[in-house]
Parts: C-alpha cells; sequence; structure tokens
C-alpha cells in the first residue's frame, strides 16, 4: 500500500509555499534543500517549527516544501501557514490548539501600491495654495 502524503498550501503576504508532508524521522527540504541551509536565521527556523512542537509532532513527518516570493520572514510565515494546514490533513484534532496560537490565519498584509500622480501609496506631493 502506497504511503500518505498530504499537501498543503501557505500564505503569508506575497509568499507562497507549497507543503507535501509524509511520515518520516522529521527530514525538512526546502526548494530541494536542507532547511538549515536555505534559512540561515534562527528565528525564520523557529517560525517554522511552531507548529509542530505545538501539536507534539516533530520528527514524525519528512516535509518537502517548495517556496517563492517574498522575503525571508515571509517565507517562512508560508511555510508555518503550510504545515499547519498540512496538519490539520493529518488529523483534525489539531484545529483547536493551532486556531488558538493564531496558526490557522493567514497574514493577508502586502505592501499597498503606489498610486498615480502621487509620490507612492500614502505620501503626497506638497501641496502648494500659490
Amino acid at each position: 500500500m502506497p504511503e500518505k502524503v498530504y499537501y498543503a498550501t501557505g500564505k503569508r503576504k506575497t509568499s507562497i509555499a507549497r507543503v507535501w508532508m509524509r511520515a518520516g524521522d522529521g527530514k525538512i527540504k526546502v526548494n530541494e534543500q536542507d532547511l538549515n541551509h536555505y534559512f540561515k536565521l534562527g528565528t525564520a527556523k523557529m517560525i517554522i517549527f511552531q507548529p509542530l512542537e505545538l501539536t507534539g509532532t516533530l520528527g514524525q513527518f519528512d516535509i518537502d516544501i517548495t517556496v517563492e516570493g517574498g522575503g525571508h520572514k515571509g517565507q517562512a510565515g508560508a511555510i508555518r501557514h503550510g504545515i499547519t494546514r498540512g496538519l490539520l490533513a493529518v488529523k483534525g484534532e489539531f484545529r483547536e490548539s493551532l486556531k488558538k496560537a493564531g496558526f490557522i490565519t493567514r497574514d493577508p498584509r502586502k505592501k499597498e501600491r503606489k498610486k498615480y500622480g502621487q509620490k507612492g501609496a500614502r505620501k503626497r506631493f506638497q501641496f502648494s495654495k500659490r
């Protein structure tokens, strides 16, 4: 019988992470690279491990991740969101604790677009009466 693979998509700002989870010994690969090689920042790795630590499933899944767009923190947040959705697909009982921690909700904040005839999204050219 083939092993069960769980797929989920996570998003944050402009980053999109596609996450495949299968039972294993805790190997995490991001864009075909080892997690420690792809993310140098310890805070980014901490963000990624949060849902696994909360549910007590750290080291139980091999996770393959494809992530694109945004910066390192945005990508880490997208991966966390994807892992959270994957854990919900694995076991629905995790929902209450993950929801309480705020991992299920997507962080939609994006950079606002620049408006025409203006200096930026909110900044205006100086008004001159005469």
